[in-house]
């Protein structure tokens, strides 16, 4: 159990509900009052808002938008502080009396630090101890270039995107493979072009493609992360197809879980979490790749849905988006808490 080495998850990743009042204000997280927020993703559950990214390397008067392949735009949704975030009077995400979520998560405080140990010169802010990084970077038109991640160890999940023109985001998975990528952003099926050079990730750096991720004089961004032993992991399940699907052990209490069918085309990015009701059976779905409202499959043949259980996730539903039978399907996922803390004592979960 020596591997565990947090114990509150909280410090590096909190989920918030809150109801808009169309009033400037601040918002305290719920749980670690000393979590300042480096990464945020915003969206409103009950409109057909966009979710909004921002991050404090860009600055919080930049956003990006997880459905869309648009480029940084400029404006402001929430800002940080050192114990959650502020929202501004005329923001979307607090309309009055629209329902929102925010998915928060700790990098180095917005300090940043230059990498020049790869091909490519880098700008990144890490937070090690939670496998999470922020990478900035220019293109220079090369393949296989190598890119300073900052973590330092093997980062198992990449999201990277074009700040200052249209592109997709690109996606590695190491359930992927290094010569494949899925787009956050689109339905499309896997990829097999070589957007990350042929290369995997090292415990030092990931690798571009020029027609992707390295495009000469093009700007670029990374949300870099890494399995980390009772705090979040990054893998697949193979679906049955049954309403009684299988079981996914992550070894902590998810609080967040993406999921998305990575053997075929035309289904959306699965986002699920412990906080909005709907807990087990947790069948509150938004989506990184659309705008729609919250939706609980209201008219839909089967249950759309998981249980969030104390070491991980069990699929409740036989919806072929996340449980086509003998499909793959990739997730991410965030601890609530851990199953164990870092002594080898089981922690408390609902």
């Amino acid at each position: 159990m020596s591997n565990w080495t947090i114990d509150d998850s909280t410090e590096h990743f909190q989920i918030k509900l809150w109801t808009g009042n169309a009033t400037n204000r601040t918002i305290d997280l719920d749980e670690n009052a000393t979590m300042q927020p480096d990464f945020s993703w915003v969206k409103s559950r009950s409109n057909t808002y966009e979710p909004y990214l921002q991050n404090s390397t860009s600055g919080t008067s930049k956003y990006l938008r997880s459905h869309s392949s648009a480029s940084e735009q400029n404006g402001t949704i929430v800002t940080y502080n050192s114990s959650g975030f502020g929202i501004g009077s005329g923001a979307e995400n607090n309309t009055n009396n629209t329902t929102n979520v925010g998915w928060f998560w700790k990098a180095n405080g917005g300090t940043t630090s230059s990498m020049t140990g790869g091909n490519i010169n880098s700008v990144v802010q890490a937070n090690q101890t939670a496998g999470f990084s922020i990478v900035t970077w220019s293109g220079n038109d090369a393949t296989g270039q190598s890119v300073n991640h900052g973590l330092g160890t093997t980062p198992t999940f990449i999201m990277a995107k074009r700040t200052n023109g249209t592109a997709d985001w690109y996606v590695y998975h190491r359930s992927l493979g290094n010569t494949k990528h899925m787009h956050l952003n689109n339905q499309n099926a896997v990829s097999t072009t070589s957007d990350w050079g042929n290369y995997g990730p090292d415990a030092n750096s990931f690798y571009t493609n020029n027609t992707a991720t390295c495009i000469d004089g093009q700007d670029y961004i990374g949300f870099c992360f890494a399995d980390i032993q009772g705090y979040s992991k990054f893998d697949y399940y193979t679906g049955t197809g049954n309403a009684d699907g299988p079981f996914v052990y992550c070894g902590f209490k998810p609080g967040l879980v993406i999921i998305r069918n990575s053997t075929n085309s035309g289904y959306l990015w699965w986002m699920l979490d412990s906080k909005r009701p709907g807990f087990n059976f947790t069948d509150q779905v938004l989506y990184t790749d659309g705008t729609y409202a919250e939706f609980d499959g209201s008219g839909h043949a089967t249950n759309m849905g998981i249980d969030i259980l104390s070491n991980g996730f069990k699929v409740k539903t036989a919806n072929t988006a996340i449980n086509n039978d003998g499909s793959n399907n990739i997730y991410m996922a965030w601890a609530e808490n851990p199953f164990v803390s870092s002594e080898g004592v089981p922690t408390t979960a609902n």
